[in-house]
Formats: C-alpha cells, structure tokens, sequence
C-alpha cells in the first residue's frame, strides 16, 4: 500500500468539502444547533397545566385547610382555576379544556383538624377528671387554642388546686385516625402531565402540613381516570413513532426519488408531456397517502398485538390522519428537492427532518414540558398536530369533531406545501 496516494485521496475530499458551504455547515454548525435545541426543550419541567378545582369545603376563615393546599400549589406547574359542581369540571377535561379536576369534599378542614386532634377555632371542651369539686378553678371554659400546640393547652386564669388531677382538654371535633382524601380525576393519556399534576397536589399537602405543624391524615386519591386509565409511557410514545416514521420516511423517499428522476432526466420527460405539474404532485401525494396508511397499519397491529398498545377510538380517524401526514410529507419532499441537487444533498435534509420533529413535537416527552418561549416553534411542525390529533383517537378516543382543529391544520400545510410544490416544478421545468 502506498501510503502517498492514500494522502492524495484525503486532500481530494477536503479540497471538496472546502468548496462546499453546505457540508462544511452540516459538519459542524448543524450538530451545534441541534445540542443547543435537545438541551432547551429536554431541560423543560412540565409548566403551565389548567386544572380545575372544585372546593366544597365549608370550613370558613383563614384556618381552611384547603385554601392553605390550594394557596401551595405550584403556579409553574398548576395553571389553577375553578368550577362550581364536579361534573361541570370534569366536562371541561373531556372537551381538552383542561387536564384535571381537583376536588375537595364537604368538611374537609373539620375532618383534617379531627385527625390532628385539634382545633383552629379554639372550640375546645374541657373534660373533668377531677378527684375534687372544681369551685376552685376559676373560668374554666377560657381556653385558648394553638394549631401548632398538643392538646394540653393551657388555661388562662385557672386556678388548680395542688391535689386535683389536671382536666384534659380534647377537641370537640377530635376523631383520632380519621382520613379525609383529596379527589384528583385526571387525563392521563399524557402520562408525564399527570405524574406532574400528582406530585404538585402531594408536594401542596405536606408543605401545608409543615407551615402549620400538624400531621392530618390526608390522602391524595388519583385512582379515577377521565382518559387513559392505566396508561404507560409506551402508550403515549406509540402514536409519535407512527407519525415520526411517516413524516421521516415518506419526505425523503419523495425527496430522494425526485433528486433521482431530474438528475436521469426523466422528470424534465414527464414535465414535457401533456402532464401538468399538479397532476404530477397529486399524484404522488394519493400514492404516498396509501403508503402512509398501510405503514401506520404495520405499526398499529405490532404494538397493539405484541405491546398491547391502548386503542380506544376510531381506526379508520387514525389511518386517515396518517394517511394525511404522509400527502404533507411527500409536497414537503417534492419542495425540498428544488434545493437539492443531488442525492448526497437530499440525504443531507434528513438530520433536520428526524431530531427538530422528535425534540420539539411532542413524541418523546410533552409539549407543556418544552420551555414556553420555544414552545410556538413546535406549531410550526406538522408532526406535532399529527402527533396530538393521533394520541387524542388512540388514548382518549375522540372524534373528528374534537380533533378537527389538529387535521385543518393538516391540511393548510398540505396546500401550502402542494401549491410551493407545483410552482418550484413549473420554475425548474
């Protein structure tokens, strides 16, 4: 081997690549921006959750213990408002208007301070367990109360003899062991949302526990679940994978097989024919739109059959979703070839179509999850409405009339895209 020629060969490809801008820029400024993106959107806590409370609670005062949870919430997390009846609440999670209904029932602050033994009103009773008549205990009935102090509290102005037993104050509520529970009816089809809507009740709970130096006996019950019940991160993580490898493979299949018939000359032989230019987009997006259904069905048998994926709506609303992601692919792919000039450029695009798709769409975690002023980035996708509209059908089960939103925007970036298309072939041609 003559090592000479070898380095002959290596010059050749960086005098090359010096003349290519485009490379150099993927080299190196492409994985930058990339780094930069990933730890922006995966360093994102979830943020800026609407949930409903409803409080029945008719403890009235500044000693409410449930206006005390309520006061502790996370405001960064928990986008707090309120409703009057529960059913009301839970309508408004079922319309996607909100992803929880937090409720607290009749004599919650009264149930809580029993456990405690305690009482914040300073309504207290005085037991006698004297041996002696209490004539010698002067106004018996002044006592004070202190959340934070035991139950022997101490009498102001009381006498007691030397040789009494002491009376033992209890609270007139005091129901030792007794539990009051905190309702919280989530959406958990999105699995890191409800985890987060969990742990800010629970982390409310004890922080007001702290504040005020009791230990009630409070639950936080998230067994009832609006959507999703059971639900498991891979039932969450399926509907993105299906609409990320359509979105992937159907833009640089077009992209590809465009870059390849200009470079044969067979498109410029297509483009000189009777065909027009939007017979020939058309016809593509109707091919690629029975591609996108057939490997959204693929995917839907594997994880239902073998992962045992969560299916609850329409197949045939899913596959019609796919099927329209997959027209918005291949115009995307057909615009995009307009730029590349050869396949190695056309390959270059697939970087930018797979990670912007996955960091910022809402398939691995969240879109409450991606830091609020990079959030509106992710509506510039067509994989985040595909994805949602998607995860809506399969986990929540909804219709085409709650998800039309999601396909209007489909189908606004498939004219976009189809009519940039047709007007990049008419130029080229």
């Amino acid at each position: 081997m003559n090592i000479s020629r070898a380095i002959a060969v290596a010059q050749r490809v960086f005098a090359d690549l010096s003349h290519d801008r485009r490379a150099l820029a993927i080299l190196f400024i492409t994985p930058l921006g990339f780094m930069v993106v990933f730890g922006l959107a995966f360093q994102g806590n979830v943020q800026d959750v609407h949930v409903l409370v409803v409080n029945n609670d008719q403890w009235v005062g500044n000693s409410s213990m449930s206006n005390k949870i309520i006061s502790n919430f996370d405001k960064d997390v928990l986008n707090v408002g309120y409703a009057s009846n529960e059913s009301d609440a839970i309508a408004s999670v079922q319309n996607g208007n909100a992803y929880a209904v937090i409720v607290f029932p009749a004599d919650f602050t009264q149930i809580a301070y029993a456990s405690t033994n305690t009482s914040p009103s300073g309504n207290l009773s005085v037991a006698n367990t004297a041996t002696m008549p209490m004539s010698s205990v002067t106004n018996p009935t002044a006592v004070q109360s202190n959340q934070t102090n035991p139950p022997a509290q101490t009498f102001q102005g009381a006498a007691v003899s030397a040789n009494q037993t002491l009376p033992t104050i209890t609270s007139t509520n005091a129901k030792p062991q007794q539990q009051v529970s905190i309702s919280v009816l989530e959406d958990k089809s999105n699995v890191d949302v409800a985890n987060a809507i969990t742990s800010s009740v629970n982390a409310a709970v004890l922080q007001t526990m702290n504040e005020t130096g009791q230990t009630p006996h409070i639950s936080v019950d998230t067994n009832a679940a609006i959507y999703g019940a059971n639900a498991r991160f891979i039932d969450f993580f399926c509907p993105g994978i299906i609409s990320l490898a359509v979105w992937n493979l159907t833009t640089l299949l077009t992209l590809q097989a465009f870059v390849t018939e200009r470079g044969s000359g067979t498109l410029l032989r297509m483009l000189a024919s009777p065909l027009r230019e939007s017979e020939l987009v058309i016809g593509y997006s109707m091919a690629y739109g029975v591609l996108g259904v057939a490997q959204s069905a693929v995917l839907l048998v594997v994880g239902v059959l073998l992962f045992h994926v969560a299916l609850v709506g329409n197949v045939m609303l899913a596959f019609a979703t796919i099927a329209l992601l997959a027209v918005v692919s291949q115009a995307l792919g057909i615009l995009l070839s307009s730029v590349a000039r050869t396949e190695r450029e056309a390959g270059e695009f697939a970087p930018f179509l797979i990670l912007f798709a996955v960091l910022l769409s809402g398939i691995i975690w969240p879109l409450e999850a991606i830091p609020a002023w990079l959030r509106p980035a992710s509506y510039l996708l067509p994989t985040t409405y595909a994805v949602e509209a998607m995860r809506a059908v399969m986990m929540r089960g909804w219709g085409l009339e709650q998800i039309w939103i999601d396909i209007v925007a489909l189908l606004v970036f498939a004219v976009v895209f189809m009519s940039g298309a047709i007007i990049m072939l008419r130029r080229r041609s």
